[in-house]
Protein backbone atom coordinates (compact mmCIF):
# COMPACT_ATOMS: atom_id res chain seq x y z
CA UNK A 1 0.00 0.00 0.00
CA UNK A 2 1.45 3.75 -0.99
CA UNK A 3 1.13 4.90 2.46
CA UNK A 4 4.13 6.02 4.18
CA UNK A 5 4.98 5.83 7.62
CA UNK A 6 5.56 9.60 7.96
CA UNK A 7 8.16 9.86 10.95
CA UNK A 8 8.70 12.69 13.90
CA UNK A 9 10.69 14.61 11.62
CA UNK A 10 7.23 16.00 9.27
CA UNK A 11 6.10 17.45 12.32
CA UNK A 12 9.03 18.82 13.39
CA UNK A 13 9.49 20.16 10.01
CA UNK A 14 5.70 21.15 10.09
CA UNK A 15 6.54 23.47 13.02
CA UNK A 16 9.61 25.27 11.78
CA UNK A 17 8.36 26.00 8.29
CA UNK A 18 3.90 26.33 8.38
CA UNK A 19 2.30 25.91 4.90
CA UNK A 20 3.23 29.44 2.72
CA UNK A 21 3.39 29.51 -0.73
CA UNK A 22 6.57 28.85 -1.77
CA UNK A 23 8.47 28.92 -4.79
CA UNK A 24 9.42 25.62 -6.29
CA UNK A 25 13.15 24.82 -6.92
CA UNK A 26 15.13 22.23 -8.43
CA UNK A 27 18.49 21.34 -8.77
CA UNK A 28 19.58 19.09 -11.72
CA UNK A 29 22.22 15.96 -11.64
CA UNK A 30 23.52 13.93 -14.50
CA UNK A 31 25.36 11.08 -13.81
CA UNK A 32 27.43 8.40 -15.60
CA UNK A 33 29.63 11.37 -16.80
CA UNK A 34 31.70 11.69 -19.51
CA UNK A 35 28.38 9.75 -21.16
CA UNK A 36 26.41 6.46 -21.71
CA UNK A 37 27.36 5.21 -24.47
CA UNK A 38 29.34 2.05 -26.14
CA UNK A 39 33.40 1.61 -25.48
CA UNK A 40 33.86 2.76 -29.06
CA UNK A 41 32.34 6.14 -28.41
CA UNK A 42 33.86 6.72 -25.07
CA UNK A 43 37.22 5.33 -26.35
CA UNK A 44 37.10 8.11 -29.63
CA UNK A 45 38.24 11.09 -28.21
CA UNK A 46 36.77 13.82 -31.50
CA UNK A 47 33.43 11.46 -31.13
CA UNK A 48 33.44 11.80 -27.27
CA UNK A 49 33.91 15.45 -27.56
CA UNK A 50 31.53 16.31 -29.98
CA UNK A 51 28.58 14.49 -28.21
CA UNK A 52 30.23 16.29 -25.34
CA UNK A 53 29.93 19.33 -26.56
CA UNK A 54 26.75 18.58 -28.48
CA UNK A 55 24.85 18.24 -24.84
CA UNK A 56 26.41 20.97 -22.95
CA UNK A 57 25.22 23.08 -26.14
CA UNK A 58 21.88 21.87 -25.41
CA UNK A 59 22.00 22.87 -21.41
CA UNK A 60 23.77 26.36 -21.95
CA UNK A 61 21.06 28.55 -23.35
CA UNK A 62 18.22 26.69 -20.53
CA UNK A 63 20.72 28.07 -17.83
CA UNK A 64 19.97 24.79 -15.57
CA UNK A 65 22.98 25.23 -12.95
CA UNK A 66 23.47 21.56 -13.13
CA UNK A 67 26.04 19.55 -11.53
CA UNK A 68 27.00 16.51 -12.98
CA UNK A 69 28.90 13.23 -12.03
CA UNK A 70 31.96 11.57 -13.28
CA UNK A 71 32.75 7.78 -13.61
CA UNK A 72 36.71 8.46 -15.03
CA UNK A 73 36.98 4.78 -15.71
CA UNK A 74 34.41 4.60 -18.70
CA UNK A 75 37.10 6.16 -20.70
CA UNK A 76 39.62 3.45 -21.83
CA UNK A 77 43.10 3.58 -20.46
CA UNK A 78 45.21 4.84 -23.31
CA UNK A 79 42.78 8.28 -23.28
CA UNK A 80 41.57 8.96 -19.96
CA UNK A 81 44.39 11.16 -19.11
CA UNK A 82 44.61 13.63 -21.82
CA UNK A 83 40.84 13.06 -23.18
CA UNK A 84 38.82 13.04 -19.83
CA UNK A 85 40.17 16.65 -18.35
CA UNK A 86 39.54 18.16 -22.17
CA UNK A 87 35.89 16.56 -21.63
CA UNK A 88 35.39 17.96 -18.22
CA UNK A 89 36.09 21.24 -19.12
CA UNK A 90 33.13 21.74 -21.61
CA UNK A 91 31.31 20.46 -18.81
CA UNK A 92 32.70 23.62 -16.65
CA UNK A 93 32.74 26.43 -19.20
CA UNK A 94 28.44 25.09 -19.57
CA UNK A 95 28.06 26.40 -15.78
CA UNK A 96 27.78 22.94 -14.35
CA UNK A 97 29.60 21.65 -11.52
CA UNK A 98 31.81 18.64 -11.51
CA UNK A 99 31.35 15.54 -8.47
CA UNK A 100 32.79 12.06 -7.93
CA UNK A 101 30.87 8.96 -9.45
CA UNK A 102 33.46 6.49 -8.41
CA UNK A 103 35.95 5.05 -10.67
CA UNK A 104 34.25 2.24 -12.38
CA UNK A 105 30.76 2.49 -11.18
CA UNK A 106 30.79 0.25 -8.97
CA UNK A 107 28.07 -2.00 -6.59
CA UNK A 108 28.76 -1.44 -2.87
CA UNK A 109 26.76 -4.40 -2.01
CA UNK A 110 28.53 -6.14 -4.13
CA UNK A 111 32.10 -5.36 -2.63
CA UNK A 112 33.80 -4.52 0.44
CA UNK A 113 33.87 -0.97 2.13
CA UNK A 114 37.65 -0.59 1.23
CA UNK A 115 37.36 -1.63 -2.10
CA UNK A 116 34.60 0.49 -2.56
CA UNK A 117 36.25 3.39 -0.95
CA UNK A 118 39.33 2.43 -3.33
CA UNK A 119 37.30 3.06 -6.40
CA UNK A 120 36.03 6.56 -4.63
CA UNK A 121 40.10 7.41 -4.13
CA UNK A 122 40.97 6.46 -8.13
CA UNK A 123 37.91 8.44 -9.71
CA UNK A 124 38.63 11.67 -8.16
CA UNK A 125 42.08 12.55 -9.64
CA UNK A 126 40.98 13.51 -12.58
CA UNK A 127 37.94 15.39 -11.67
CA UNK A 128 39.91 17.13 -8.67
CA UNK A 129 42.62 18.31 -11.19
CA UNK A 130 40.18 20.31 -13.30
CA UNK A 131 38.63 21.76 -10.95
CA UNK A 132 41.14 22.86 -8.74
CA UNK A 133 42.24 24.63 -12.40
CA UNK A 134 39.64 26.87 -11.93
CA UNK A 135 40.02 27.57 -8.13
CA UNK A 136 37.13 25.06 -7.36
CA UNK A 137 37.71 21.90 -5.11
CA UNK A 138 36.10 18.47 -5.65
CA UNK A 139 33.15 18.11 -2.83
CA UNK A 140 30.41 16.09 -4.27
CA UNK A 141 29.77 12.43 -4.10
CA UNK A 142 27.34 10.32 -5.40
CA UNK A 143 26.75 6.78 -4.71
CA UNK A 144 26.58 4.64 -8.20
CA UNK A 145 23.06 3.16 -7.77
CA UNK A 146 22.38 5.15 -4.94
CA UNK A 147 22.84 2.39 -2.72
CA UNK A 148 24.71 3.41 0.31
CA UNK A 149 25.45 -0.30 2.03
CA UNK A 150 23.88 -3.04 2.61
CA UNK A 151 24.27 -3.19 7.07
CA UNK A 152 24.49 -0.59 9.28
CA UNK A 153 28.11 -1.33 10.16
CA UNK A 154 29.12 -1.01 6.06
CA UNK A 155 26.90 2.28 5.59
CA UNK A 156 28.16 4.10 8.64
CA UNK A 157 32.10 3.25 8.16
CA UNK A 158 31.71 4.68 4.36
CA UNK A 159 29.71 7.21 5.15
CA UNK A 160 32.46 8.25 7.55
CA UNK A 161 34.90 8.09 5.41
CA UNK A 162 33.46 10.00 2.78
CA UNK A 163 32.57 12.64 5.40
CA UNK A 164 36.99 12.71 6.27
CA UNK A 165 37.49 13.26 2.49
CA UNK A 166 35.60 16.56 2.48
CA UNK A 167 33.11 14.87 0.22
CA UNK A 168 29.46 16.14 0.55
CA UNK A 169 26.96 13.23 -0.65
CA UNK A 170 24.38 14.64 -3.40
CA UNK A 171 21.58 13.12 -2.57
CA UNK A 172 18.00 12.59 -5.01
CA UNK A 173 14.50 13.64 -4.43
CA UNK A 174 13.24 12.32 -8.18
CA UNK A 175 14.44 9.80 -9.82
CA UNK A 176 12.47 8.48 -12.44
CA UNK A 177 14.47 5.44 -14.19
CA UNK A 178 15.14 7.20 -17.43
CA UNK A 179 18.01 5.04 -17.82
CA UNK A 180 15.42 2.59 -18.54
CA UNK A 181 14.18 4.35 -21.72
CA UNK A 182 17.49 5.55 -22.43
CA UNK A 183 18.88 2.24 -23.09
CA UNK A 184 16.13 1.14 -25.87
CA UNK A 185 16.32 4.78 -27.39
CA UNK A 186 20.19 3.65 -28.32
CA UNK A 187 19.30 0.57 -29.56
CA UNK A 188 16.57 2.30 -31.49
CA UNK A 189 19.40 5.01 -33.15
CA UNK A 190 21.59 2.09 -34.02
CA UNK A 191 18.74 0.38 -35.96
CA UNK A 192 18.29 4.16 -37.47
CA UNK A 193 14.76 3.88 -36.85
CA UNK A 194 13.76 8.14 -36.06
CA UNK A 195 9.82 7.05 -35.79
CA UNK A 196 10.71 4.79 -33.19
CA UNK A 197 13.03 6.77 -31.35
CA UNK A 198 10.25 9.82 -31.27
CA UNK A 199 7.97 7.15 -29.77
CA UNK A 200 10.59 6.54 -26.86
CA UNK A 201 11.34 10.27 -26.22
CA UNK A 202 7.79 11.20 -26.02
CA UNK A 203 6.76 7.76 -23.76
CA UNK A 204 10.07 9.28 -21.55
CA UNK A 205 8.50 12.71 -21.37
CA UNK A 206 4.63 11.51 -20.50
CA UNK A 207 6.66 9.61 -18.19
CA UNK A 208 8.25 12.21 -16.66
CA UNK A 209 5.28 14.05 -15.35
CA UNK A 210 3.90 10.87 -13.80
CA UNK A 211 6.60 11.30 -11.79
CA UNK A 212 6.43 14.82 -10.57
CA UNK A 213 2.95 13.78 -9.86
CA UNK A 214 4.11 11.57 -7.39
CA UNK A 215 6.93 13.07 -5.70
CA UNK A 216 5.48 15.84 -5.62
CA UNK A 217 2.91 15.61 -2.98
CA UNK A 218 5.31 12.43 -1.52
CA UNK A 219 7.96 14.89 -0.84
CA UNK A 220 5.51 17.66 0.59
CA UNK A 221 3.90 15.28 2.67
CA UNK A 222 7.35 13.84 4.40
CA UNK A 223 8.24 17.17 4.58
CA UNK A 224 5.72 18.67 7.06
CA UNK A 225 3.64 20.22 4.25
CA UNK A 226 5.55 22.11 2.47
CA UNK A 227 7.79 20.76 -0.87
CA UNK A 228 11.07 20.90 -0.26
CA UNK A 229 13.61 22.15 -2.84
CA UNK A 230 14.05 19.21 -5.30
CA UNK A 231 17.15 17.45 -6.43
CA UNK A 232 16.40 15.49 -10.00
CA UNK A 233 18.44 12.47 -10.99
CA UNK A 234 19.41 12.09 -14.91
CA UNK A 235 22.07 10.74 -17.09
CA UNK A 236 24.07 12.18 -19.98
CA UNK A 237 22.99 10.51 -22.77
CA UNK A 238 21.47 10.86 -26.42
CA UNK A 239 17.64 10.47 -24.86
CA UNK A 240 18.34 13.95 -22.78
CA UNK A 241 20.55 14.96 -25.26
CA UNK A 242 17.42 15.05 -27.40
CA UNK A 243 14.50 15.22 -24.90
CA UNK A 244 15.57 17.16 -21.90
CA UNK A 245 14.79 20.45 -23.42
CA UNK A 246 11.48 19.19 -23.02
CA UNK A 247 11.67 17.67 -19.46
CA UNK A 248 12.92 21.16 -18.76
CA UNK A 249 10.11 23.10 -20.25
CA UNK A 250 7.76 20.51 -17.86
CA UNK A 251 9.37 21.62 -14.65
CA UNK A 252 8.89 25.16 -15.76
CA UNK A 253 5.51 24.98 -16.22
CA UNK A 254 5.46 23.56 -12.79
CA UNK A 255 6.70 26.64 -11.94
CA UNK A 256 10.34 25.31 -10.71
CA UNK A 257 13.56 27.87 -10.89
CA UNK A 258 16.64 25.93 -11.17
CA UNK A 259 19.28 26.34 -9.00
CA UNK A 260 22.50 25.27 -8.04
CA UNK A 261 23.31 21.79 -6.16
CA UNK A 262 24.65 23.98 -3.11
CA UNK A 263 21.62 26.12 -3.28
CA UNK A 264 19.04 23.43 -2.94
CA UNK A 265 20.75 21.35 -0.48
CA UNK A 266 20.68 24.22 2.03
CA UNK A 267 17.16 23.25 2.53
CA UNK A 268 16.69 22.01 5.98
CA UNK A 269 15.59 18.77 4.92
CA UNK A 270 18.81 17.97 3.92
CA UNK A 271 20.46 18.77 7.30
CA UNK A 272 19.29 15.21 9.06
CA UNK A 273 22.15 12.80 8.36
CA UNK A 274 21.19 9.61 6.29
CA UNK A 275 21.25 6.68 8.66
CA UNK A 276 18.75 4.89 6.49
CA UNK A 277 19.75 1.18 5.49
CA UNK A 278 18.12 -0.47 2.59
CA UNK A 279 19.69 -3.33 1.40
CA UNK A 280 18.15 -4.37 -2.03
CA UNK A 281 17.75 -0.81 -3.30
CA UNK A 282 18.95 2.71 -3.29
CA UNK A 283 17.18 5.24 -1.93
CA UNK A 284 15.82 8.99 -2.51
CA UNK A 285 16.50 11.17 0.35
CA UNK A 286 12.59 11.52 1.49
CA UNK A 287 12.28 7.91 2.07
CA UNK A 288 15.63 8.07 4.38
CA UNK A 289 14.03 10.77 6.14
CA UNK A 290 11.02 8.50 7.26
CA UNK A 291 12.52 5.08 6.98
CA UNK A 292 10.66 2.21 4.90
CA UNK A 293 7.92 3.80 2.56
CA UNK A 294 7.18 0.53 0.80
CA UNK A 295 7.76 -0.30 -2.90
CA UNK A 296 6.99 2.89 -5.60
CA UNK A 297 3.88 2.94 -7.53
CA UNK A 298 4.43 0.66 -10.73
CA UNK A 299 4.05 3.30 -13.27
CA UNK A 300 7.26 5.06 -11.12
CA UNK A 301 9.29 1.84 -11.55
CA UNK A 302 8.35 1.55 -15.63
CA UNK A 303 5.46 -1.15 -15.23
CA UNK A 304 3.53 1.71 -17.42
CA UNK A 305 5.55 2.99 -19.47
CA UNK A 306 8.13 0.36 -19.90
CA UNK A 307 9.68 0.94 -23.57
CA UNK A 308 11.51 -2.99 -25.03
CA UNK A 309 13.17 -3.56 -28.11
CA UNK A 310 12.64 -6.73 -29.65
CA UNK A 311 14.50 -7.03 -33.28
CA UNK A 312 13.09 -3.81 -35.39
CA UNK A 313 9.82 -3.52 -33.03
CA UNK A 314 9.16 -1.64 -29.65
CA UNK A 315 6.22 -1.14 -27.75
CA UNK A 316 5.81 2.41 -25.37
Amino acid sequence: MMRPLICSLALALALAHPAVAQERRVAVTFDDLPFQADEATLCDPARLMTITQDFVAMLKPLDTHGAAFVNAGKVCDAERYATLPRVLNVWLDGGLDLGNHTFSHINIHRTTAETYLADVDAGAPIVRNVLEARGKSLRWFRHPYLFTGETQDKHDAIAADLAQRDYTVAPVTIDNNDWMFADVYRKAETLGDTALMQRIGLAYVAHMTTVLDFFEPYSAEVAGGREPAQVLLLHANSLNQAYYPQVHALYLARGYRFVPLEEALSDPIYAHADTYVRAADGVDQVEFECGEIGHLPRALTGGTAFVTLQGADAMA
